[in-house]
Formats: C-alpha cells, sequence, structure tokens
C-alpha cells in the first residue's frame, strides 16, 4: 500500500517568498530571433525597452505627417554629412531597441549589417500625442541612461518642442521648450535651423 506524503501549507509559502515569481526579460538577439520566425509580425508596433516587448499605440496621421515633414526637412539641410533614419531601431544595450520616429545618425557604409549603436546617434526625435507620457517619463530615461546626446520630443498637442540634451545618470540635465512660432536645430550641426511651425502644423 502506498503513501502520499503532503506538504505542510506553510512549507510551500516559505518556499515562494525564497523564490517570488519574476518576469523573463529578453535580449536584443532574442527579440530578432522572434521577429525572424514571425512570432512577432511586421506590422506589430512593438519595441524593446529594458528587455520587454512594449506595444506602442496606433499611429494618427498629425504624427506620420510631422514625421514625414521632419525626416524631409533633416534628410535635406543634412544631406552628406548624416543619415536620417525613420521609425528604424536604434541598439541602446543588450536589452533595449527602440525605434524614434526620427534617428539622426552618423555616416557609416555598414548599417546594413549592423544597426546603429547609442554611439552612432546624433539626435533622436519622438513625435508623441498618445503617447506623449510614454516618451516623457519612460523612453526618455532610456536615452539618457544609455547617453543619447540629444532627445526631442515634438508635442504634437502643445505644437512645440521639448529638447532635451546633456545625460548624465540616467537622466538629462538640459531641457529647452521651443514653441509653434520658434526654430531649432541639432546641438551637433550648430548651423542647421528649423521652422518647427513647417513640421507641427495646426
Amino acid at each position: 500500500m502506498s503513501t502520499t506524503a503532503s506538504v505542510p501549507a506553510t512549507a510551500v509559502a516559505a518556499t515562494q517568498k525564497k523564490h517570488p515569481p519574476t518576469r523573463r526579460l529578453f535580449t536584443v538577439e532574442e527579440y530578432c530571433t522572434m521577429a525572424d520566425a514571425g512570432i512577432l509580425s511586421e506590422d506589430e508596433r512593438v519595441e524593446l525597452l529594458d528587455g520587454e516587448i512594449v506595444v506602442m499605440p496606433p499611429i494618427g496621421e498629425p504624427h506620420e505627417d510631422s514625421t514625414d515633414r521632419l525626416n524631409g526637412d533633416l534628410s535635406y539641410v543634412l544631406r552628406g554629412r548624416a543619415r536620417v533614419r525613420v521609425q528604424n531601431s536604434v541598439r541602446l544595450d543588450d536589452y533595449g531597441l527602440p525605434e524614434p520616429d526620427i534617428a539622426v545618425v552618423r555616416l557609416r557604409d555598414d548599417y546594413h549589417r549592423d544597426r546603429p549603436t547609442a554611439a552612432d546617434v546624433l539626435l533622436l526625435v519622438e513625435v508623441a500625442d498618445t503617447s506623449l507620457e510614454f516618451d516623457r517619463e519612460v523612453k526618455l530615461a532610456r536615452y539618457a541612461a544609455a547617453g543619447i546626446p540629444e532627445v526631442w520630443i515634438a508635442n504634437l498637442r502643445a505644437r512645440q518642442v521639448e529638447a532635451h540634451s546633456d545625460p548624465v545618470d540616467g537622466s538629462y540635465r538640459s531641457r529647452r521648450v521651443v514653441t509653434a512660432n520658434g526654430k531649432i536645430g541639432p546641438l551637433a550641426f550648430p548651423d542647421v535651423s528649423l521652422a518647427v511651425a513647417d513640421f507641427l502644423l495646426e
């Protein structure tokens, strides 16, 4: 006759306290493998931040238009001086692969083999409407921690650009706001000046 020993509930509780549930974080390589395998669809708006897959909100017409306009302006004035990438990934570290709306990166001939890293980035731009709080509170800190020198949040709600620079210990020490009647340019290119009203329309 066989007997089954029962485990006291107190012992189970003690074991659970020693081993609480944890999150399974993904590396950039694992994330890309999932995309290649079709687990993540090309049509899904997802990004990898701190090892977690984040679903981003859909992009509306004002967002699309502002991104297109800013891409055109930056591509024109920085032709031959930098590469302007639109909604393509930037590798921040082993666990971060966001897709900013605009990335101005150093000229390199091998981006077809190795995507830009934080060291390649001169400026990132997030065009923000429904994602405004997330961009300010979450993504901005990740960009600062990676040492991205300058980040613009193009605030569609207020028709202004919030420019952040001088990253130190996971935050930006400098912040300036340029309204729709002002002009702004990347710190990496002091001779460049763009009218905010040209890419943030009413």
